[in-house]
């Protein structure tokens, strides 16, 4: 079995500086080098997942095929990667508390007090080299959530202390990702911000051997030496990462600041020439360079935090530079929107896409913008909820069933065209306990869906409790919307069409979680590409 090496990821001074970019950056490049990567995100809240949160409190809830709900970095990490994550590569503190205590409960510590050191810590360090273990990976990078001196952080900052050195100098590298402001008023840089944040980090027992420094200025060798001098770091592994154009640029300038180089001498890994990047730099080429721009409008309910559908709009992303297109997005809230003023809000779109979401606040707007679509010719997509809306809207005003509705929204509706599953039924607890992870999909012959995938069954990720109620199913395909795919196990609606509008799909599932950079999921450049055909007639 091959020795696995480590490299962990931690940040200071402030959030959102971008760790998981500069992980899953760092990781392309290595793996063009030829290593087989993958990444994973510890993250120091006590929820089981992400699944029970609210979108505003952090954003998107990405879904990997093994039905797992997890940080939206992992969506990141498998874009750049163009590889699935799983359930090991996101662990959480309520996760790992969870497992300590089941094991108390049974008595494997044979009556010994459990305590943070070395309980949890070897929880921890179980987890992290699950991955490792498995014998696929030449090296895992693992991101730790937060900012060194979270309390809810530090059993990991102790737990990669401990790994560090068990594992030894060749075999794990610490990053630590730092802020390097500009102050204006004294027109220069500043390294205390980040002195101070390296400093916590020691205090906790880990010495950084790669600082990677946020800055919206060039470092110049001055304040390289500073921080080397000041941080124990070597000037060559003081990596400057200042502000792109887009995260897709960041791999190119990691591999300008010779990060993948700095990681692979620390980890004694051999390496020589620089990684190919031409499929990347053709996505790169098509995303900066389109030759048209289409207007597509997302309906939601979380748009003032667009990180809530943050893997839509990356889907948008991939399908846009694969169409040579740049996709304007127009984020717009379904609470927003009535029968009156959907034309005036929806004027001059090519496309529209109802989003995914759960609950009854702006349902009736998504309603009216499915209807506009539909009436108005203008490609339509649903994803989840959104084809929940197709569905409903069809049912009351073509097939005039008055009131039809989810029983997720009324559960006395007369036509309950959207049902709770029943095996759902006697469900109490919400956590994972949806329809989740990947299943399969049985296309219909001389379909939209069959020619777009050109396959007769597809694997799509689910996370929903409510589907198409199929005692409707005769009634809704005499009026002229289509069931084009099913569950081959349940019978169970994923697909709906309607084949006289020129673009007119909603899926249950997610297709947007599988759109990669290298390959940009085939409904969402399907949808463009009739997005584009609308902007030009």
């Amino acid at each position: 079995m091959k020795k696995t090496k480590y490299v962990f990821v931690t940040g200071g001074v402030t959030s959102s500086l971008g760790k998981g970019i500069i992980a899953a950056s760092l990781a392309k490049l290595l793996q063009k080098r030829g290593y087989s990567v993958t990444i994973q995100k510890l993250d120091p809240y006590i929820n089981i997942d992400p699944g029970t949160l609210n979108p505003y409190e952090h954003g998107e809830c990405f879904v990997t095929d093994d039905g797992a709900e997890t940080d939206l970095d992992l969506g990141h990490y498998e874009r750049f990667l163009n590889i699935p994550t799983s359930q090991a590569n996101n662990v959480t503190t309520g996760r790992i508390y969870q497992s300590v205590i089941n094991k108390e409960r049974k008595g494997e510590f044979l009556g010994k007090t459990v305590q943070i050191i070395p309980h949890i810590t070897d929880e921890i360090k179980n987890r992290i080299q699950i991955l490792g273990n498995t014998g696929e990976f030449d090296i895992v990078i693992t991101e730790i959530g937060g900012t060194v001196g979270d309390i809810e952080s530090l059993p990991y900052v102790e737990s990669v202390r401990q790994l560090l050195w068990e594992l030894g100098d060749e075999n794990a590298v610490s990053i630590h990702l730092t802020l390097v402001p500009y102050l204006a008023a004294a027109g220069e840089l500043k390294t205390k911000p980040t002195q101070h944040s390296v400093k916590m980090l020691m205090q906790s027992g880990v010495s950084p051997d790669i600082l990677v420094c946020r800055s919206e200025h060039k470092l110049n060798d001055g304040i390289k030496r500073k921080l080397a001098l000041f941080c124990n770091v070597e000037k060559e592994a003081i990596i400057e990462s200042l502000d792109a154009e887009t995260i897709y640029d960041v791999p190119d300038l990691m591999l300008e600041q010779k990060l993948d180089e700095v990681v692979l001498k620390k980890l004694n890994l051999e390496f020589d020439g620089t990684p190919e990047l031409d499929e990347w730099h053709r996505f790169l080429d098509g995303h900066k360079n389109p030759k048209n721009t289409v207007h597509i409008g997302l309906i939601g309910k979380y748009v003032e935090l667009k990180d809530a559908y943050k893997s839509i709009s990356e889907a948008f992303i991939h399908a846009g530079a694969h169409n040579q297109v740049k996709v304007k997005l127009h984020w717009i809230h379904s609470e927003d929107l009535t029968s009156e003023n959907v034309p005036s809000k929806l004027e001059g779109l090519n496309g529209v896409l109802v989003a995914p979401g759960f609950g009854d606040r702006g349902i009736e707007g998504k309603i009216d913008a499915v209807r506009y679509a539909r009436e108005n010719k203008i490609p339509f997509f649903g994803i989840c909820l959104g084809m929940q809306m197709a569905v409903i809207e069809f049912a009351r005003n073509v097939l005039g069933l008055t009131g039809a509705y989810s029983t997720e929204m009324d559960e006395n509706t007369k036509h309950p065209v959207i049902n709770l599953m029943e095996e759902q039924k006697s469900i109490v607890d919400m956590g994972g306990t949806m329809r989740l992870g990947s299943w399969k999909c049985e296309l219909k012959e001389g379909t939209k869906i069959k020619e777009i995938y050109n396959e007769d069954i597809i694997d799509e990720r689910h996370r929903h409790r409510y589907e198409f109620n199929n005692n409707y199913l005769e009634q809704v395909e005499k009026a002229g919307m289509i069931a084009t795919g099913k569950n081959p196990d349940t019978n169970l609606v994923e697909v709906i069409e309607i084949p006289e509008h020129p673009w007119f799909i909603g899926a249950q599932y997610h297709p947007e979680y599988k759109s990669t950079v290298l390959n940009p999921h085939p409904l969402f450049v399907s949808f463009v590409n009739a997005a584009l055909e609308h902007s030009l007639t």
